[in-house]
């Protein structure tokens, strides 16, 4: 029998997912509360908004649970209730069923992390996330690893490509970051979201161990400056500004993704050069010869 994945906040990167799923020959189902945008890729639809009084019990059974849920704004109370709220009401619905999923899956981000002066962080470097939305997200990491359904939290860093190019558009304006301090940044391509996510379904359905926490990011971090400058150079377009990132904003870390090699993960896109090169052709931001 074909296996089942059940991808809850059926996105960008869910549908992506999904469609790498589909042509594995696995079902699809995709949660999110508009499903109709998601008809035309083959993967079942289901308009649900999981924080609706009853909704957790109307999903399906499944195999493979990937939590990849966003919150609608930017407020403590829509991530209260996209992350924790939303992944322990879910856990708590499945862990009673006859047929539980094989493995839980949460997309977390690596903004749970508090370094700030370009140090190594790696799934074992401590977190201390100072605003809300780090807390929360920190929360409900927790509350899957603590879980007794088998789970694996997977962070991802910064996530660009197709759709998402405020870089890309911010060099071309002419606007770069500061080279000192340098401030190290860390990203990973949509495409290789979906890909990390599928890799470890696929280990997890082989019964092959999965650790409960992955850091997903791609094989080199470079400082904002660093990328900045190369797009500007791939655009054929002089910096005329720096960009000053306000103080409370600033992050500068460098992400380890060693265990997540280990488990015989790929890159497609192993750093900024390749992924942006497609962003850039794809997006028909070259300036034309």
């Amino acid at each position: 029998m074909k296996k089942t994945t059940l991808i809850i906040g059926c996105g960008d990167i869910g549908t992506a997912l999904g469609e790498r799923l589909l042509e594995a020959g696995q079902r699809v189902v995709g949660v999110r509360r508009q499903a109709t945008r998601i008809e035309s890729s083959g993967i079942e639809p289901l308009s649900l908004d999981i924080n609706a009084e009853g909704a957790v019990a109307e999903l399906p059974d499944a195999d493979v649970l990937v939590y990849v849920l966003s919150a609608d704004r930017f407020e403590e109370d829509a991530y209260r209730a996209a992350y924790p709220a939303g992944l322990k009401a879910v856990l708590a619905e499945f862990a009673g069923r006859k047929a539980p999923p094989r493995h839980v899956f949460f997309v977390s981000s690596t903004s749970v992390y508090a370094q700030r002066e370009g140090e190594e962080v790696d799934e074992d470097s401590p977190i201390a996330p100072s605003g809300f939305s780090g807390q929360l997200m920190q929360e409900a990491e927790e509350a899957l690893i603590a879980h007794e359904l088998p789970g694996t939290v997977v962070r991802f860093s910064g996530i660009y490509g197709p759709g998402r190019d405020r870089l890309i558009r911010q060099a071309h304006e002419g606007r770069i970051a500061a080279a000192n301090p340098p401030m190290y940044s860390n990203r990973i391509h949509r495409d290789d979201c979906a890909g990390v996510l599928e890799h470890l379904i696929h280990l997890a359905l082989d019964k092959t161990p999965v650790e409960p926490l992955y850091l997903a990011s791609d094989c080199e971090p470079a400082p904002l400056h660093e990328v900045m400058t190369w797009l500007a150079a791939k655009l054929k377009v002089e910096s005329t500004e720096v960009i000053q990132s306000p103080l409370r904003r600033r992050a500068s870390k460098r992400c380890n993704n060693a265990r997540l090699l280990a488990s015989g993960y790929v890159f497609r896109y192993p750093s900024y050069r390749e992924g942006y090169a497609q962003v850039l052709k794809a997006g028909g931001f070259l300036p034309k010869r």
